[in-house]
């Protein structure tokens, strides 16, 4: 589906021309909106470490990848616009704006285009959290986190170019599933996905801290992308105290306002295993007050149809005691785990 004025609210295809035979628009450059002055996030988004201004230097040059222009001087970095991209379909919406697919003119790599209106971010005073998961993102290499080429930015409008992830959000397949569910097979192996994407990222010092099925995502070979780092971290020494994330994935920690380290995402996985496999959070209620009692008690049922195996694997997780959750390498051991990777090989 093109882009058009029903559904294309916010604009961006303003100044656009006649679609071409792929489906894509050719874009222009001027603002929708001119007159709108925002300082701060540019200054934001500019102090942000300067390799994330153009596409890294594994990614390039390789045929079908977004590659740096040919100039005559190699170390002027190239600086991303919107008139480099060939715009699509509609991938998404979020708080501060929309995702579209896009085609990058020169290489024809297909990314897609996180597109953050600078009026939302500044009304939320979120502008430290645009920069901070641009940071982020931009460093990390795992085939399971979704990768961030670049960004660029006008005046109202932050760009991220985002690894594309063709088989969509892991959330809409859950929901499609039979009993909203999956079988413990398919669960098993994405949870170690997962999980080996977090170790990672903790040996980083980053903590993702909003692990959800909204903010995963499905690449070529159906493998997991985690996606959505707006609420992550990096915190190689401090205790953090911010209450932030999802209620039904929010950790005792957090709901008795104590500060939390990078276990927060432990417990976020244990819930996620949870709700693969039973089409709903562990912790979930009719009422907030319920919930927060709930969680900081760690107090939830098992359905019998699921096995001993994946139950025991969710009460190590799901532990109110930070430092007692099982550790992100003793659940890539897990029994529960080695038990379904090793059927997957044998397939």
């Amino acid at each position: 589906m093109a882009l058009n004025k029903e559904n294309d609210p916010k604009g961006l295809l303003q100044n656009s021309s006649k679609s071409n035979k792929d489906g894509y628009r050719q874009i222009s450059t001027k603002s929708a909106f001119a007159d709108i002055n925002d300082k701060n996030i540019d200054k934001d988004t500019e102090s942000a470490p300067k390799v994330v201004s153009k596409p890294c230097a594994d990614d390039a040059p390789s045929e079908g990848k977004v590659t740096t222009s040919t100039s005559k001087d190699q170390s002027q970095k190239h600086k991303w616009t919107l008139s480099d991209f060939d715009i699509g379909k509609p991938l998404g919406k979020g708080k501060f704006g929309n995702v579209y697919l896009a085609r990058e003119k020169k290489s024809k790599f297909l990314v897609a285009l996180k597109v953050l209106f600078k009026t939302a971010i500044k009304e939320f005073n979120n502008e430290h959290q645009v920069r901070r998961e641009i940071e982020i993102q931009s460093h990390l290499r795992h085939p399971n986190i979704l990768r961030m080429y670049g960004y660029f930015h006008d005046d109202s409008r932050v760009y991220l170019i985002l690894e594309y992830a063709p088989n969509g959000a892991l959330y809409s397949k859950l929901i499609a599933s039979p009993n909203k569910r999956f079988p413990e097979e398919i669960c098993s192996n994405y949870i170690a996905q997962i999980a080996d994407a977090l170790r990672y990222c903790h040996t980083k010092k980053v903590i993702h801290r909003d692990i959800k099925p909204e903010n995963l995502l499905l690449g070529a070979k159906g493998e997991i992308k985690i996606a959505d780092f707006g609420w992550s971290v990096h915190a190689p020494s401090s205790r953090r105290t911010t209450l932030c994330g999802t209620l039904d994935y929010l950790p005792p920690e957090m709901v008795t306002g104590k500060t939390h380290n990078e276990k927060v995402d432990l417990w976020s996985l244990g819930v996620l295993c949870y709700e693969f496999l039973t089409g709903k959070p562990p912790f979930e209620s009719k009422d907030y007050d319920d919930t927060y009692r709930r969680i900081s008690k760690a107090q939830f049922t098992m359905p019998p149809y699921i096995s001993i195996e994946a139950q025991d694997l969710m009460k190590k997780l799901l532990v109110v005691n930070p430092n007692m959750r099982l550790e992100l390498s003793k659940v890539l051991k897990h029994p529960w785990i080695l038990k379904h990777s090793a059927k997957s090989a044998s397939q």
